[in-house]
């Protein structure tokens, strides 16, 4: 019988992704071809809103946030590629409390043909979210509220890239969907802006239009013309970000410019 040597390398750091995936339970669903739930292991049992609602057998959109419904489709449409070995599909789920990444593969009989689809998901908000410094934090999320992140997941190549939140310059909405700006560029997001709006210090975050969160630490200037107000970002070259009307008296609230600049309504 082998036994393990006393000289083993010690785990790496704590914030290696080989390190913390180690210690990440994995959840597995499986599904038929009409995407309806076959099977699952207890870990998916136990962390998804699944308990009461006798999943077997019911289609597996019907267990997803209305506002999820749309990616899970695309997710699993994504899954039946034509491209030979094509990698999974990877995607984020913002459920309440918990940021899931979820990966969907085609599973195939001896001729290749599909037979249905397995689901896999890893419960990253540990990874993501700000450490819980203590009762205040535990209370709030008690109360309704979510973790606010530390990263922002974001996908690029079917690649998970965690963008540190304080370098996030502003994120734009595009549909069901977002894109992280950044001083090195855009990454695409696959929560929408109000999953992240939730998810952000709404003392460094604001959201100045329907289709803009702005971190006001990366605000230049404030431009005012037409009746309109936009914002010039930090950078080369510099962004303008439209600010709506309703927005236009928070921010300034935000900036400390109340009594400084006027605001027409």
């Amino acid at each position: 019988m082998k036994t393990c040597p006393a000289g083993s390398p010690s785990p790496g750091p704590s914030s290696s992704w080989l390190y913390l995936l180690e210690r990440f339970d994995v959840g597995v669903v499986h599904l038929d071809l009409e995407l309806r739930v076959m099977g699952m292991n207890d870990y998916a049992r136990r962390s998804l809103p699944v308990a009461d609602k006798m999943p077997f057998g019911k289609l597996v959109t019907s267990f997803h946030p209305e506002a999820a419904r749309a990616k899970v489709k695309f997710l699993l449409g994504q899954a039946e590629c034509p491209v030979n070995n094509a990698p999974p599909m990877a995607m984020m789920i913002n459920i309440p409390d918990r940021m899931l990444l979820i990966k969907v593969s085609k599973v195939g009989d001896a001729q290749g043909a599909t037979t249905g689809y397995t689901l896999v998901f890893y419960d990253i908000t540990e990874v993501v979210s700000q450490e819980d410094d203590g009762g205040a934090t535990r209370s709030a999320r008690e109360g309704g509220e979510k973790r606010q992140l530390r990263k922002i997941p974001t996908i690029k190549q079917n690649r998970v890239l965690l963008v540190d939140v304080p370098s996030v310059s502003f994120i734009r909405s595009e549909g069901h969907y977002t894109w992280v700006h950044t001083g090195h560029g855009n990454q695409f997001c696959n929560l929408n802006i109000g999953d992240l709006e939730t998810r952000l210090d709404p003392q460094l975050f604001l959201r100045v239009h329907r289709s803009y969160i702005v971190n006001l630490s990366h605000v230049d200037e404030i431009v005012r013309g037409d009746g309109r107000m936009t914002l010039r970002m930090m950078g080369s070259p510099p962004v303008e970000i439209p600010v709506s009307r309703a927005s236009a008296p928070r921010l300034l609230e935000q900036l400390g410019l109340t009594d400084a600049i006027p605001v027409k309504i």
